[in-house]
């Protein structure tokens, strides 16, 4: 097919009329349109891929039964927590945009469906496109069996509503969090309160929620959420030239996030429960998306639950943002199980992201699909690996079979096979690649200025720079310019044609999140980090759900060494409502407790109610005060109390990520002890 006529075909599928669009203004005055490099990459791209394969766009419109009348979802005080609206330039008729990548622009058109879908008649809906995850309701006997309640309060009450008003009106009998990340609990506080709990609503995870849900996004919490800027596109506006997708889901919603404690767990592999008539069957995957997940299959409906381990995308085996390594062989091997456990069966397949697969042989080809191209990016790697290519390397060399990149439920929007495949390798063999010049490297700041001055200095550099941007050579032309930029942090001029090369990139990533990255890391080289920017994150439920070890622990990753160089003292904790005891020291600059331990001499001993350290983690009140007044007992020298606060950094999130872009005061001052808000883990 000639090219022209494959764009234009190309276009009929993406449900657009008509040839390819005008172009649009940039958002940004520095911005670029796609060059003709870019531009005739995003051709080639039109040729090379599968578009005759409309099969995602009738099941992605399958069952609509529901449209709101809105477009925006608004919390109590009107500020706008959901707007789809934003990402309508998407369906304009007409438009094929050369600044997204043209799998990336398909996949975001996927993710703009928008309402209530009954997938299993009767039986099974979703509401999808009102978070960045969907929410799913299963009829019961009696009420509502809800699967993942999305991000934030507001969202989650919107889209019971729309079932309550366009199907029935019945009450929620049980919520079922698939796993531990924030867009799939944290707008629980939107479907059932705590007293519906008390009144025998079931709340069902997978075990090890609650320590996962809270323990991922804690200790490394600030830097997570300020490389989430990048990955998420915090600062990009939602534009052809800016955020257009997040892969799984538009984005993630700016509401009330909450937290309910389950009241059940699954501790099997494989464990059956029977809840208001209906039978499922729940199989524990750890360690594939999330630390703590579980499929769940109705074998009354034949219907299979995917949670978020198979979605219309391969994810991250590692997270932008910056998370632990996953286990692509182990997330494999669980679809796997789930295939010949329940795949043989199915005729309908249904996830927490994405959109349903009908019919058993579809969903047999996404299963085998996504369990190959996981079980491939592990075994292609380690096997280049045991021939010695490295980290540095793997990227460069590793390819998806060619059988699997024309399946576009194998294709890598959430992930990426770039930064996926040098997790393999991190995973096995760490980030070394056995070249002792990378054990100890200097620091980018101190090698850019003698790779500047062997260069020629900043003019050359230049000279250089746009003459590979000139011929397309875009990660040439960052090799060379991130020198200049690290050497020169006020050179704007540097900086600006960085950030023109990172944007070409950026538009040809298939992943939202690189592309993300990329046209942030763009944004802010030309712009700065503007004063105020911030993201959502986790709300005071999670704060008061973590362990009281796990406070201390962050508390001490707050200590300052210097400030407690000359420090030594024992402080005694009881929390008697608990029966909690805990011995905190500080010696050697460094703080360390041990739990279930009183020491003899200590220097102070504290006593108060869990309820009240609450108050004290979550910024309500200072441990002084309370010390002060009384509800927290004391014995022995309660100075030391402010003698600790006083060596206690707080972690601002407006630091640099790329140099001379104007670190930015971001987090405001919280009290002494306050546990800051969790990293997000929303998209996993």
């Amino acid at each position: 097919m000639a090219r022209r006529q494959k764009l234009l075909f190309t276009t009929a599928l993406l449900m657009l009329t008509g040839g390819v669009g005008a172009a649009q203004q940039h958002f940004d005055p520095k911005g670029k349109m796609p060059s003709e490099f870019t531009v005739e990459f995003q051709e080639q791209m039109r040729d090379a891929l599968p578009f005759e394969d409309r099969r995602d766009f009738e099941e992605s419109r399958k069952g609509l039964i529901a449209v709101p009348d809105y477009r925006q979802i608004k919390t109590e005080d009107g500020t706008v927590a959901w707007d789809i609206g934003s990402y309508d330039f998407l369906l304009e008729d007409g438009q094929v945009f050369d600044s997204i990548h043209p799998s990336l622009q398909r996949q975001a058109i996927l993710n703009m469906n928008y309402g209530l879908y009954e997938i299993l008649e009767g039986k099974i809906y979703q509401v999808r496109g009102f978070d960045l995850s969907n929410i799913s309701f299963i009829r019961g006997d009696s009420g509502w069996i809800i699967f993942d309640p999305l991000a934030s309060k507001e969202t989650a009450a919107a889209a019971l509503k729309l079932l309550n008003d366009t199907v029935e009106e019945l009450p929620v009998k049980a919520v079922i969090y698939s796993h531990s990340h924030a867009d799939h609990y944290g707008g629980v506080r939107g479907v059932i309160t705590d007293e519906d709990v008390a009144n025998g609503v079931e709340v069902i995870a997978p075990e090890g929620f609650m320590e996962h849900a809270v323990s991922e996004n804690v200790y490394a919490g600030n830097v997570m959420n300020r490389r989430l800027f990048f990955q998420y596109g915090v600062l990009l506006p939602r534009d052809p030239h800016g955020h257009v997708d997040q892969s799984i889901g538009k984005n993630i919603s700016a509401g009330t996030t909450g937290l309910i404690e389950p009241t059940r767990y699954v501790s099997d592999d494989y464990e059956e429960i029977t809840i208001d008539g209906v039978r499922m069957i729940f199989q524990n995957t750890p360690g594939t998306e999330a630390p703590a997940e579980m499929n769940t299959y109705f074998p009354d409906l034949k219907a299979f639950w995917a949670a978020e381990n198979i979605t219309g995308t391969i994810h991250n085996i590692y997270t932008l943002r910056g998370a632990l390594v996953r286990d692509a062989l182990s997330w494999s091997k669980h679809i796997n199980d789930a295939l010949y456990e329940f795949g043989k069966d199915a005729d309908l397949m249904f996830a927490s992201h994405s959109w349903p697969r009908f019919g058993n042989d579809r969903i047999q080809e996404v299963m085998r699909a996504q369990r190959d191209t996981y079980a491939n990016l592990n075994n292609g790697v380690l096997n280049l690996a045991n021939k010695g290519v490295t980290i540095n390397e793997v990227h460069n060399v590793y390819e998806v079979p060619e059988s699997l990149q024309q399946q576009w439920a194998a294709r890598s929007y959430h992930g990426s096979v770039e930064h996926n495949s040098r997790a393999v390798i991190n995973r096995y063999l760490g980030y070394w690649d056995a070249n002792p010049t990378t054990l100890t490297p200097l620091s980018p700041k101190d090698s850019a200025p003698l790779f500047v001055e062997m260069m020629g200095g900043a003019e050359p550099i230049l000279a250089k720079g746009q003459a590979l941007f000139n011929a397309g050579q875009y990660l040439h032309t960052t090799e060379i310019l991130n020198k200049l930029v690290y050497a020169e942090p006020d050179n704007q001029q540097a900086k600006d044609l960085l950030a023109d090369a990172f944007e070409q990139i950026g538009y040809q990533k298939e992943s939202p999140s690189v592309r993300n990255s990329f046209l942030g890391a763009a944004y802010e080289l030309r712009n700065g980090i503007p004063q105020g920017a911030t993201i959502e994150t986790t709300g005071p439920d999670t704060i008061r759900a973590m362990e009281t070890s796990m406070w201390l622990d962050f508390i001490a990753i707050r200590v300052n060494s210097a400030k407690a160089a000359d420090m030594e003292f024992v402080i005694n904790l009881s929390i008697p409502d608990r029966d909690e005891n805990i011995v905190v020291e500080m010696s050697n600059a460094t703080l360390t407790h041990i739990v279930d331990q009183t020491a003899p001499n200590a220097d102070l001993s504290i006593s108060l109610n869990r309820a009240d350290l609450e108050k004290v983690m979550t910024g309500e009140r200072k441990l002084t005060e309370l010390l002060a007044e009384g509800t927290a007992q004391s014995e022995g020298n309660t100075d030391l109390v402010a003698k600790l606060a006083s060596t206690l950094d707080q972690f601002d999130l407006g630091f640099e990520l790329m140099p001379g872009t104007g670190a930015a005061e971001l987090t405001p001052q919280a009290n002494d002890f306050a546990q800051p808000p969790l990293a997000n883990s929303n998209g996993g």
